[in-house]
Protein backbone atom coordinates (compact mmCIF):
# COMPACT_ATOMS: atom_id res chain seq x y z
CA UNK A 1 0.00 0.00 0.00
CA UNK A 2 1.75 3.64 -0.44
CA UNK A 3 1.95 5.84 2.10
CA UNK A 4 -1.56 7.38 2.62
CA UNK A 5 -1.67 11.32 3.85
CA UNK A 6 -4.13 14.07 4.62
CA UNK A 7 -3.65 17.90 4.23
CA UNK A 8 -5.85 21.12 3.64
CA UNK A 9 -6.41 21.95 0.49
CA UNK A 10 -4.08 24.92 -1.07
CA UNK A 11 -5.01 27.12 -3.44
CA UNK A 12 -4.49 26.42 -7.04
CA UNK A 13 -5.88 22.76 -6.30
CA UNK A 14 -9.71 23.75 -7.13
CA UNK A 15 -9.58 21.32 -10.28
CA UNK A 16 -8.86 18.56 -7.69
CA UNK A 17 -11.67 19.77 -5.36
CA UNK A 18 -13.74 20.18 -7.85
CA UNK A 19 -13.61 17.28 -9.38
CA UNK A 20 -13.97 15.18 -5.85
CA UNK A 21 -16.97 16.74 -4.99
CA UNK A 22 -18.26 16.00 -8.71
CA UNK A 23 -17.72 12.82 -8.05
CA UNK A 24 -19.84 13.01 -4.67
CA UNK A 25 -22.73 14.32 -6.51
CA UNK A 26 -22.17 12.07 -8.88
CA UNK A 27 -22.87 8.96 -6.11
CA UNK A 28 -25.14 11.05 -4.81
CA UNK A 29 -27.32 11.27 -8.11
CA UNK A 30 -27.19 14.82 -7.42
CA UNK A 31 -25.47 16.09 -10.10
CA UNK A 32 -28.69 18.27 -11.17
CA UNK A 33 -27.67 20.10 -8.31
CA UNK A 34 -24.06 20.50 -9.12
CA UNK A 35 -23.24 24.23 -9.64
CA UNK A 36 -19.89 24.55 -8.02
CA UNK A 37 -17.10 25.56 -9.95
CA UNK A 38 -12.80 26.08 -9.89
CA UNK A 39 -14.06 30.04 -9.39
CA UNK A 40 -16.35 29.62 -6.72
CA UNK A 41 -13.87 27.69 -4.73
CA UNK A 42 -11.62 29.57 -5.17
CA UNK A 43 -13.41 32.34 -3.90
CA UNK A 44 -14.65 30.59 -0.95
CA UNK A 45 -12.02 27.89 0.04
CA UNK A 46 -8.89 29.71 -0.62
CA UNK A 47 -9.68 33.66 0.65
CA UNK A 48 -8.66 35.53 3.70
CA UNK A 49 -11.46 34.14 5.38
CA UNK A 50 -12.74 30.95 3.98
CA UNK A 51 -16.55 30.02 4.26
CA UNK A 52 -15.14 26.63 3.58
CA UNK A 53 -12.08 24.57 4.46
CA UNK A 54 -11.43 21.13 2.63
CA UNK A 55 -8.75 18.33 3.38
CA UNK A 56 -7.41 16.44 0.82
CA UNK A 57 -6.72 12.48 1.31
CA UNK A 58 -3.65 11.03 -0.51
CA UNK A 59 -2.50 7.82 -1.51
CA UNK A 60 0.68 8.09 -2.80
CA UNK A 61 0.47 11.40 -4.83
CA UNK A 62 -3.22 10.47 -5.96
CA UNK A 63 -6.43 12.12 -4.59
CA UNK A 64 -8.34 9.78 -2.98
CA UNK A 65 -11.01 11.85 -0.81
CA UNK A 66 -11.92 14.99 0.59
CA UNK A 67 -13.56 16.57 3.58
CA UNK A 68 -15.29 19.74 3.09
CA UNK A 69 -16.74 21.46 6.73
CA UNK A 70 -16.81 24.89 8.24
CA UNK A 71 -16.98 25.47 12.14
CA UNK A 72 -20.33 26.00 13.67
CA UNK A 73 -20.91 27.53 17.13
CA UNK A 74 -23.26 26.43 19.42
CA UNK A 75 -24.39 28.94 22.09
CA UNK A 76 -26.00 26.82 24.62
CA UNK A 77 -22.84 24.45 25.06
CA UNK A 78 -20.72 27.79 24.17
CA UNK A 79 -18.58 25.75 22.22
CA UNK A 80 -17.81 25.64 18.45
CA UNK A 81 -18.01 22.30 16.43
CA UNK A 82 -17.23 21.38 13.06
CA UNK A 83 -20.22 20.66 10.32
CA UNK A 84 -19.04 18.17 7.99
CA UNK A 85 -20.71 19.00 4.73
CA UNK A 86 -19.13 16.68 2.15
CA UNK A 87 -16.97 13.54 3.02
CA UNK A 88 -15.97 11.24 0.06
CA UNK A 89 -13.22 8.46 -0.26
CA UNK A 90 -12.97 7.25 -4.03
CA UNK A 91 -14.79 4.13 -4.30
CA UNK A 92 -11.69 1.94 -5.99
CA UNK A 93 -9.92 3.27 -2.54
CA UNK A 94 -12.87 2.31 -0.53
CA UNK A 95 -11.75 -0.47 2.30
CA UNK A 96 -8.54 1.05 3.60
CA UNK A 97 -9.87 2.99 6.14
CA UNK A 98 -9.19 6.51 4.45
CA UNK A 99 -13.52 7.66 5.54
CA UNK A 100 -12.22 7.02 9.21
CA UNK A 101 -8.80 8.40 8.80
CA UNK A 102 -10.53 11.66 7.09
CA UNK A 103 -13.07 11.37 10.10
CA UNK A 104 -10.08 11.17 12.71
CA UNK A 105 -8.52 14.17 11.60
CA UNK A 106 -11.75 16.50 12.03
CA UNK A 107 -11.75 15.42 15.76
CA UNK A 108 -8.22 16.31 15.98
CA UNK A 109 -8.94 19.23 14.29
CA UNK A 110 -12.28 20.11 16.58
CA UNK A 111 -10.56 19.16 19.61
CA UNK A 112 -7.09 21.02 19.11
CA UNK A 113 -9.32 24.06 18.31
CA UNK A 114 -11.98 24.00 21.58
CA UNK A 115 -14.67 22.19 19.85
CA UNK A 116 -17.12 19.59 21.02
CA UNK A 117 -18.41 17.81 18.51
CA UNK A 118 -18.25 16.86 14.68
CA UNK A 119 -21.41 17.21 12.80
CA UNK A 120 -23.14 15.99 9.77
CA UNK A 121 -25.95 14.73 7.72
CA UNK A 122 -26.17 11.48 5.57
CA UNK A 123 -29.04 10.73 2.98
CA UNK A 124 -31.64 8.38 4.54
CA UNK A 125 -31.32 6.27 1.15
CA UNK A 126 -27.15 5.87 2.03
CA UNK A 127 -26.99 2.32 4.34
CA UNK A 128 -23.54 1.46 3.55
CA UNK A 129 -22.52 5.18 4.82
CA UNK A 130 -25.21 5.22 7.96
CA UNK A 131 -23.62 1.55 8.42
CA UNK A 132 -19.76 3.42 8.94
CA UNK A 133 -20.90 6.03 10.80
CA UNK A 134 -22.69 4.02 13.16
CA UNK A 135 -19.75 1.26 13.71
CA UNK A 136 -17.44 4.08 14.67
CA UNK A 137 -19.69 4.93 17.20
CA UNK A 138 -21.73 8.34 15.76
CA UNK A 139 -25.10 8.36 16.99
CA UNK A 140 -28.35 9.31 14.83
CA UNK A 141 -29.32 12.19 16.45
CA UNK A 142 -33.03 12.20 17.01
CA UNK A 143 -35.45 15.22 17.91
CA UNK A 144 -34.88 17.31 15.35
CA UNK A 145 -35.76 17.96 11.50
CA UNK A 146 -33.92 19.23 8.92
CA UNK A 147 -35.59 22.60 7.19
CA UNK A 148 -34.18 24.35 4.13
CA UNK A 149 -35.60 27.64 2.96
CA UNK A 150 -34.91 27.83 -0.72
CA UNK A 151 -36.17 28.82 -4.47
CA UNK A 152 -39.17 30.70 -4.65
CA UNK A 153 -39.76 30.64 -0.81
CA UNK A 154 -36.32 31.83 0.01
CA UNK A 155 -37.22 34.89 -2.89
CA UNK A 156 -40.75 35.38 -0.92
CA UNK A 157 -39.09 35.56 2.92
CA UNK A 158 -36.47 37.73 1.61
CA UNK A 159 -38.81 40.00 0.17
Amino acid sequence: MEKFSIRRAVRGEEGIVLALLRELADYEKLLGKFHITAEVIARDYFCAQPLLHCDLAFEGGTPVGCATWYWTYHSFAARRGVFLEDLFVRPDTRGKGYGKALLSHLARTALENGGGQVEWEVLDWNQPSIEFYEGIGAKRQGGWHTYRLEGDALKKMGS
